[in-house]
């Protein structure tokens, strides 16, 4: 037994004592990705407060292991080698109400699903959430990426966010967080861990909200049936102002939607529908959309999106950027 495994053990029984933590050696990753893709945590430590995740992100950092923060997986792309140090998840998912006026704000901890979040809003009368309906994670990692769909993104409905920023908790009002397009200042600076935030929601028709939130899900669930291993879309979209005039000038006006540019058009015109390398294939009806068709590895699905981006490169001279993470 090497060195490094037996300080992982002697690691792992440590902070195992500690409350609040779950701790698990040589934890395959593949089973905490939508992607069902990944190799083994050196460890995977689950943190279900505050305390306990500052002492285990401590801990693992004075025993010298490379450290990552994850969400609920799903979004990411781990390597089939996994990650030979400390990943880290915050699951804290408390949710306290508060009236404000003509609004509640609620604040909640970054490890709450987020469809559980929905689900609770749709059903209290509060606006805000319902167009997430069906988009798989945490919270933490939705305001992370700027999550949205329909039209609307969570950045609409942030108030503050409180995240350690490596010596100290603090909080970020709504500008603080430099919110763009699927983008953040966590998505920049990815040693600021986002613990918790509050969203302010305005009060509406329940029975509305509910089948706005039907109605979604019903057209993801088509989309992206809930049995496959994939992570949704792999690209951002195209922002129509920042794409090149000549670009500009050849999109039909029917596929520029509130501003922005499917990616999926891009890659169905230069061919990526079907695209298949191994088990790792491309939804012959939706370009933008990859999925694990059985046991998919890192390694072809990198090897997908690459060629992917060639593809649009070659043909548009535009790079297509992804929304997924990748770890290892």
């Amino acid at each position: 037994m090497n060195e490094m495994v037996q300080s992982e053990e002697a690691l792992a029984a440590e902070l195992s004592s500690l409350p609040g933590l779950d701790v698990q050696i040589a934890e395959p990753l593949s089973r905490h990705t939508r992607f069902g893709i990944g190799g083994p945590a050196g460890l995977l430590i689950t943190a279900h407060n505050t305390p306990a995740f500052l002492s285990a992100l401590q801990a693992t950092r004075q025993a010298g292991l490379p450290q990552v923060v994850i969400g609920g997986g799903s979004n990411l792309i781990v390597a089939d080698a996994g990650f030979p140090g400390a990943v880290l998840r915050y699951a804290a998912d408390c949710v306290t109400l508060a009236p404000n006026g003509n609004t509640t704000l609620l604040t909640a901890g970054a490890g709450l699903v987020l469809q559980s979040l929905v689900d609770r809003t749709v059903a209290l009368g509060l606006k805000g959430l319902e167009t997430m309906t069906g988009i798989p994670g945490w919270l933490g990692a939705a305001i992370y990426g700027n999550a949205g769909a329909y039209g609307h993104s969570i950045s609409e409905i942030v108030s503050t966010v409180d995240f350690f920023d490596g010596a100290a908790i603090r909080t970020f009002d709504n500008p603080g967080c430099e919110f763009h397009y699927r983008e953040s200042v966590f998505k920049k600076h990815k040693d600021r861990i986002i613990l918790s935030a509050t969203l302010r929601l305005s009060a509406h028709d329940p029975e509305q909200l509910h089948k706005t939130a039907h109605d979604i899900l019903s057209i993801r669930n088509q989309k992206y049936p809930p049995t496959m291993k994939c992570a949704g879309s792999i690209f951002k979209n195209f922002l129509f102002a920042e794409l090149p005039a000549r670009v500009q000038s050849i999109l039909p006006p029917a596929v520029v939607r509130e501003g922005k540019v499917p990616s999926a058009w891009f890659l169905e015109q230069a061919g990526g529908k079907g695209l298949r390398i191994g088990d790792i294939q491309v939804a012959d009806y939706h370009a933008n959309l990859i999925y694990n068709d059985g046991a998919g590895t890192a390694h072809d699905l990198v090897a997908v999106i690459e060629r992917l981006k060639k593809m649009v490169a070659d043909r548009f001279d535009v790079a297509l950027e992804e929304e997924v993470q990748y770890v290892g």
